[in-house]
């Protein structure tokens, strides 16, 4: 399970820097994405259709 509850479909703005995994369960696929890009396509083959944040790539910055 991630950190959040929040979903973020592929091609949508990254809303904060970190590791994000796909919502299908298997914890295998995963993206480090950087704030401000685009969410990448989910792998070939996989079963997911979003990605939610697992790691927070600045956990102690101001607004976190």
């Amino acid at each position: 399970m991630t950190k959040t509850e929040e979903w973020f479909h592929p091609g949508r703005v990254v809303p904060a820097s970190g590791i994000y995994t796909c919502d299908c369960g298997r914890r295998h696929h995963w993206s480090t994405d950087v704030k401000g890009h685009r969410f990448p396509p989910l792998p070939p083959g996989c079963p997911g259709t979003a990605w939610a944040l697992d790691t927070d790539a600045h956990p102690d910055a101001p607004g976190h």
